[in-house]
């Protein structure tokens, strides 16, 4: 990777570079250009979120890009670029793998193939190249050992215990939603049949076993949570935050579903190459440790050799075998809209009162 940073030195001309997978050349045209425009702008990428501060703070030391984020949704990213047009005050943002397909369906997202784009799984990434995963998550159960004694591996455990279980707000949470789904693979539902989800869940409420907390670290730190489904990496963070001895992550061995987050180039940012320098750097080697060390997978983690103390936040390998990227995005976004309703008619409707 020394050689990439070494080689990526540019030339102003290209102000959009091609599409296409880059060459030692375009990037050496590419960085000239981005040092030119001397900043990037971004939304939803705060230093806090998979340690893009790292990122931000190496693109300044070697590239001497400045660099300001505006922290927010997947959706309100996308509606700033479609708002601001010419005017745009942000050049790139990131946002939940649904999101990709619908910049680009929005005419807001440009373009741009790094040179590990052959590394990126075909299902993590457009063909065109105006997304890509950076970063995975997979559901996980993150689990308070002092107050739960049997430590469950699988939705069928979870079912077995006597605890509560906390999924948070599937109504308006990503994390939530794709707890529900995460449970259905387990159980032999898909992205259009919830209905094994929701019986599961249904039967917790009846039991009084379903926790109405937000699983946050603030609630988990306070002990109000025993068993939380969420995104490994939100649960290896907490537990390292929290007490790395208290806490066991665990990717469930039946079933669970892995997504992400892609960087989204704005179609109208002032500074397009700083922006498309900065994918680069994400899916750069150096990129991907640096996510890592936010407790995110990073989505080339297969052709990475991670440092034995970033390799020590995260999960092994092994724990992933039974889980699995959405296959039909199209009818998940479909039932995903439904999911507020069905869950208050199939879950909500049971709990005790």
């Amino acid at each position: 990777m020394k050689a990439f940073i070494a080689s990526v030195v540019a030339s102003a001309v290209l102000l959009a570079l091609p599409a296409a997978q880059a060459a030692d050349n375009d990037l050496a045209a590419l960085e000239k250009a981005a040092r030119a425009e001397g900043q990037v702008n971004s939304v939803g990428m705060p230093d806090s979120w998979a340690n893009w501060k790292d990122t931000w703070s190496d693109l300044n030391s070697k590239y001497g890009l400045k660099h300001s984020d505006t922290d927010m949704s997947s959706a309100q990213e996308l509606a700033k670029f479609a708002a601001e047009k010419e005017n745009a005050s942000a050049d790139i943002g990131d946002v939940g793998a649904a999101f990709g397909p619908i910049a680009v369906a929005k005419g807001v997202a440009q373009p741009y193939k790094p040179t590990h784009w052959e590394q990126i799984p075909s299902w993590a990434k457009d063909q065109d190249g105006n997304w890509m995963l950076a970063y995975t998550g997979t559901i996980a159960f993150l689990v308070d050992k002092q107050q739960v004694k049997d430590v469950p591996h699988s939705w069928a455990d979870l079912k077995k215990g006597k605890y509560v279980v906390t999924i948070g707000d599937v109504g308006t949470a990503a994390q939530a939603a794709n707890g529900v789904l995460a449970a259905s693979y387990a159980l032999g539902g898909d992205e259009k049949n919830v209905k094994p989800a929701l019986s599961f869940f249904g039967d917790l409420a009846k039991e009084g076993r379903l926790g109405v907390t937000d699983p946050v670290i603030a609630n988990i730190q306070k002990g109000e949570i025993q068993v939380a489904v969420v995104w490994d990496f939100n649960g290896l963070n907490y537990r390292d935050q929290i007490d790395k001895n208290r806490y066991e992550v665990v990717i469930p061995s039946d079933g669970s579903v892995t997504s992400g987050y892609s960087t989204i180039i704005n179609k109208y940012a002032k500074h397009p190459n700083a922006a498309k320098l900065a994918r680069e750097y994400i899916l750069s080697d150096e990129g991907q440790i640096n996510l890592a060390k936010g407790y995110a997978r990073p989505i080339r983690a297969e052709h990475l050799t991670l440092p034995a103390d970033v390799q020590a936040k995260l999960l092994p390998q092994s724990e992933y075998k039974n889980a699995r990227p959405i296959k039909d995005q199209a009818a998940w976004d479909k039932t995903s809209k439904m999911l507020p309703r069905l869950w208050q008619e199939n879950v909500i409707i049971n709990m005790k009162q």
